[in-house]
């Protein structure tokens, strides 16, 4: 006996509008993503981590604060337009 309820999933798929979204939000998937990479190594490395290791942290940081602030700009503008 499952006690996660899940509807059967059809065989439907993504509408263009689906799609559009994803693709718009990639950016910021990947930055997440890059981050969760650079943390798990530094993690993993444990007292020893490197300056490569720590330069990597702070790029990924970086790019995913980056990418957020564009992001939010871009939507801040098409609602403008909008």
């Amino acid at each position: 006996m499952s006690i996660i309820h899940l509807s059967p999933v059809g065989d439907e798929e993504p509408t263009a509008a689906q799609l559009a979204a994803i693709e718009a939000e990639w950016p910021q998937i990947q930055a997440d993503l890059d981050q969760l990479d650079a943390e798990i190594v530094a993690l993993s490395s444990g007292p020893h981590m490197s300056e490569l290791d720590r330069r990597r942290v702070r790029r990924a940081e970086h790019r995913f604060l980056s990418v957020g602030r564009e992001s939010a700009f871009r939507d801040e503008v098409s609602e403008v337009v909008a």
